[in-house]
């Protein structure tokens, strides 16, 4: 996990994002105090879009419908989606 500031971050900002496509986490602080952090897609969230864009699954936002036989590993998918929320 690195930690920059938002003046290093705006400069830098492509290199920050291959380090999160690679998998890194990256947490902004603004004068000092860690205000958020860029994360990766989660497995479950590329799975989910995935089946989207495959037909498979209809999702507006809300509660997915035709999931039927679908097994992820990790967190639920409402778990994934409430996470995805905050």
């Amino acid at each position: 996990m690195e930690i920059v500031g938002i003046k290093t971050l705006k400069a830098r900002l492509s290199e920050y994002v291959t380090k999160v496509r690679r998998g890194e986490r990256v947490v902004i602080t603004d004068r000092g105090h860690e205000v958020a952090e860029i994360v990766p897609i989660s497995k479950e969230r590329q799975v989910i879009k995935s089946l989207a864009e495959q037909g498979r699954l209809k999702w507006g936002g809300g509660k997915p419908v035709g999931l039927k036989g679908v097994k992820v590993r990790g967190k639920t998918l409402a778990d994934t989606v409430i996470e995805d929320r905050r």
